[in-house]
């Protein structure tokens, strides 16, 4: 038997109408003699397989008899959208796996609740491009799944939940065109052991907390002490060596050049080199997880108190290449404040000049990408990063989709959302303490006397985004708000894809 010779409007009717569920047209993909597709029951999300009578269907769940229009007698599996289920898809379509992005430009669209990967596809699509053959073309790979273990741990998910609710929201939009997994934020091999296993395929080693930022202001002899006592077995050198190796490399920056010191090399040495030793072993055990199968690496410092010179990007650079570390990608500590869902805070003209000299250490030492963390809604830097960068730009958001999904329960519910920010306000002095923002609560929107017509409106102001940004946790931590929370926003998914798509677009335009 075969489903290939009805079109998919007479099979999404015919679905429809033996299963009683919203079909999800895009889904419906035949594979061989089988269909696959899922649907809903209400806003439960139920997979499905239509298969030849006697056949064993790879999905686990009830199976009645059907009769499938140009096909005749068959039968309807119907199962859960779990992890069982989702295994056995991924196992049958290869393109429901996450895969590496190497080098392509990538973005990362982190979604902390596990519904909002539909929206961000629809952005990616809404940005695709036909070339001079008539040919679709993607100018973006999508990282649909992306958090962060101290994410993970604020929202009480694991892992394999966030690979699996980006994998349904691939089936449900019929993506076909590869997307990543990013285990953000990886601070021990405990950590990527977890996230292998889940199925994530690019990784980001997150060494901040070993940055030792006073070697940039200490006297000479300490910062020799600092060198001194680093992890030279791991990074396989000496003091000696390293300044041999580093003092006098002279790197061409197009309009100047500039040369390492004795003094930047011990200095960048004393900062970075225990975050870079902490790199090699997380990295060389991830060599042995994966064995042959690719993957992609990013070493994130971007969360430290002092930026990262360019020299010191040098130091790194040229450490990373001489190990054999194979990055992707790198986040250094830029310029100015990348601070939660807001544009960047500093000198844009600084901010110019200081990256075009990072993309060209990382073209010379790579080429790697650079990586802009917290980069949600940086849009007065993303023409500057897109035209200086070329390719090589990774960028990485997360709680902006929050955000919008807040704005929806603006939308939808304005009752609810005005708990919402009353439970945030009361805890935006602790949940701050986490993060490096600056809003202040008496410089919030009026949202206590807004109509409610008007209530989705502060998601716009600068002070209202950090404290709902920062508290995210915490909202969907509290057992009389996470259920409304997110049975508001399953209930009302049209209006979150369509705010999603909207927020995204201005994200992803410009790197086209």
């Amino acid at each position: 038997m075969t489903f290939a010779s009805a079109s998919t409007e007479a099979l999404c009717s015919w679905l429809a109408e033996a299963t009683s569920l919203d079909i999800h047209s895009a889904s419906v993909t035949i594979d061989g003699d089988d269909l696959f597709f899922v649907g809903r029951r209400g806003v439960d999300l139920v997979a499905g397989q239509a298969h030849a009578t006697g056949s064993a269907p790879i999905l686990r769940g009830r199976t009645q008899a059907a009769t499938a229009p140009d096909a005749g007698d068959c039968q309807l599996t119907l199962g859960e959208a779990d992890p069982a289920n989702a295994s056995a898809l991924r196992a049958r379509l290869a393109w429901l796996s996450p895969i590496p992005c190497q080098l392509a430009k990538s973005a990362g669209t982190g979604d902390r609740l596990g519904i909002a990967t539909p929206g961000h596809i629809g952005a990616f699509e809404a940005i695709a491009r036909t070339d001079a053959d008539g040919q679709t073309v993607h100018p973006l790979f999508p990282i649909l799944a992306q958090q962060s273990i101290r994410e993970n741990d604020r929202t009480g998910r694991t892992p394999q939940e966030v690979v699996d609710d980006a994998m349904w929201g691939v089936l449900q939009c019929g993506w076909q065109h590869g997307y990543g997994a990013d285990a953000d934020h990886l601070k021990e091999p405990v950590d990527i052991d977890v996230c292998h296993a889940a199925g994530f395929t690019f990784f980001t080693i997150d060494p901040g907390d070993r940055v030792d930022d006073e070697a940039n202001t200490c006297d000479m002899a300490t910062v020799q002490h600092k060198v001194a006592a680093l992890d030279w077995a791991v990074l396989d050198s000496s003091p000696a060596d390293l300044c041999e190796r580093l003092e006098g490399l002279s790197l061409d920056l197009g309009d100047r050049s500039v040369t390492l010191s004795e003094e930047d090399v011990l200095r960048a040495a004393g900062k970075y080199g225990p975050s870079l030793s902490h790199t090699v072993r997380m990295a060389r055990h991830l060599a042995d997880l994966c064995g042959d199968t690719p993957y992609d690496l990013e070493m994130s410092v971007d969360e430290t108190a002092t930026i990262t010179s360019l020299t010191e990007h040098i130091y790194i650079g040229a450490e990373l290449q001489r190990l054999d570390v194979p990055v992707v990608s790198l986040a250094p500590r830029y310029t100015g404040m990348f601070e939660k869902g807001v544009d960047f805070i500093g000198d844009l003209d600084e901010f110019a000049r200081s990256w075009a000299d990072h993309i060209a250490v990382s073209r010379h030492f790579g080429p790697y990408k650079l990586s802009l963390h917290s980069g949600s809604d940086k849009f007065s830097i993303y023409p500057i990063a897109a035209e200086l960068g070329g390719d090589l730009i990774h960028l990485k958001t997360a709680g902006t989709s929050y955000l919008e999904a807040v704005r929806t329960i603006g939308h939808q519910d304005p009752d609810l959302m005005r708990s919402i920010l009353a439970f945030a306000v009361d805890r935006y002095p602790e949940d701050r303490q986490a993060y490096h923002v600056s809003a202040e609560l008496d410089r919030m929107d009026p949202w206590r006397t807004m109509a409610d017509r008007d209530l989705p409106s502060v998601l716009n102001d600068f002070h209202t985004r950090q404290v709902l940004h920062v508290t995210f946790g915490s909202v969907l931590n509290d057992p009389e708000l996470r259920p409304p929370f997110m049975a508001t926003l399953r209930s009302g998914a049209a209006k979150y894809n369509e705010l999603l798509i909207t927020h995204f677009i201005k994200h992803l335009q410009p790197f086209v």
